[in-house]
């Protein structure tokens, strides 16, 4: 309607009229209407519905590099690895990032680098910082380190695990600590699909130890680091509702959400998402294939993911926050209230930051997410209710 109010007034009646008579004139006409009414899907000035609030966001941090894993930590920083080796603590409130440690030994190839990190739950008192990278040593690997953190920087690194084989794609590695203290670590296939089904490697796995790097006894096998099999490349890992939730990139199809349950297999190389292919069939038969609870095809790149339940941004209680890097936005996977399935799917920010590597949530329920652009590009964003 205005643009038609726009039309009469610059033109008179007859030559609006002849405008639009033509049939290429009135097809243009449509597509300019549709694209002057079109809005970018979850945009944060507009709340989605009763009871919601409008978010805001903006960079609190730029000029980094690859960031890989932010976490919230017990002092009130966010904790970081970037790729290249460095871990910092940032400040929130004012974007200052203080360097801690930098792992010398770290050697960053293709995608792979200083990867994931997690705090001990009871830090304040002990005072650990464990890290997953890749280094060279007979080969590419990857390797889990625990350091100590003595209020300036980080001491005493003690191996926790080693030799897990690395490439310059598929590493994984996301780590968690549930509590009831055992360590988990996603491992990627490191571009052998033969290892995510063979027991004995350690690719391709969610693996789960104690703090000291041994096994449980209650491993799905004994003596064995691995808690479930036949992932690709899985890159997120969260722990709630007494569920542990992972997110996997596919190949070009049928990236996942899954919740891992002990000894289960997610089907990889031989199931891509769901067990909804013929040649899948039997496979999926003989060994009772886990399947994921949502998969997208086109893949997204689905990477860091947290879970949300807090009041300030009421509409995103009892989500899934996902960041993905191909697709360049968050998601927010609502899921029901036995949380084993995901409702309903929005999205926010679409390519509005670049690539998005992880997520982090702090007490007061503000979120954080961070770029993975390079460059010395990157960004630390926050989202908060406006």
């Amino acid at each position: 309607m205005v643009l038609a109010l726009i039309f009469l007034q610059l033109y008179p009646v007859n030559t609006v009229f002849a405008f639009f008579m033509k049939p290429i004139s009135f097809l243009f006409f449509l597509f300019i209407l549709a694209c002057f009414q079109c809005r970018k899907p979850g945009n944060s000035g507009n709340p989605p519905g009763p009871g919601s609030v409008t978010i805001k966001d903006s960079a609190i941090v730029n000029g980094l590099n690859y960031p890989w894993e932010i976490l919230w930590g017990p002092d009130n920083f966010i904790w970081m690895t970037e790729r290249g080796g460095k871990i910092s603590r940032v400040n929130p409130v004012n974007g200052a990032v203080v360097t801690v440690h930098t792992i010398t030994e770290v050697v960053s190839t293709g995608e792979g680098g200083l990867l994931g990190m997690v705090l001990h739950p009871n830090f304040l008192t002990t005072p650990h910082v464990f890290a997953a990278y890749n280094y060279t040593a007979g080969g590419y690997k990857e390797k889990i380190v625990r350091f100590t953190y003595n209020g300036t920087t980080l001491t005493n690194p003690v191996t926790i695990i080693e030799n897990i084989a690395a490439s310059s794609i598929h590493n994984g590695c996301r780590l968690l600590i549930t509590p009831d203290l055992k360590l988990f670590i996603t491992t990627g296939d490191a571009a052998n699909t033969s290892l995510p089904q063979n027991i004995a490697s350690l690719n391709g796995k969610i693996l789960r130890l104690n703090l000291d790097g041994s096994i449980p006894a209650d491993n799905p096998v004994p003596g064995n680091a691995y808690w479930s099999s036949g992932h690709r490349n899985p890159q997120g890992l969260v722990f709630a509702n007494n569920r542990l939730y992972s997110s996997e990139h596919g190949p070009t199809t049928d990236d996942e959400i899954n919740i891992i349950e002990k000894g289960s297999n997610y089907g990889w190389p031989d199931v891509r998402g769901y067990c909804n292919e013929t040649p899948e069939a039997a496979f999926c038969n003989a060994t009772t294939v886990r399947e994921p609870l949502e998969a997208w095809t086109p893949t997204i790149a689905a990477c860091g993911m947290d879970y949300y339940n807090n009041n300030q941004i009421p509409q995103w209680k009892n989500s899934l926050l996902l960041a993905t890097l191909k697709d360049s936005r968050l998601y927010q996977l609502k899921l029901n209230a036995s949380f084993t399935d995901i409702t309903t799917i929005t999205e926010y920010f679409v390519n509005d930051y670049g690539r998005l590597r992880d997520v982090c949530i702090s007490p007061d329920g503000k979120v954080y997410i961070c770029t993975s652009n390079g460059g010395n590009n990157d960004q630390i964003i926050e989202v908060r209710k406006q």
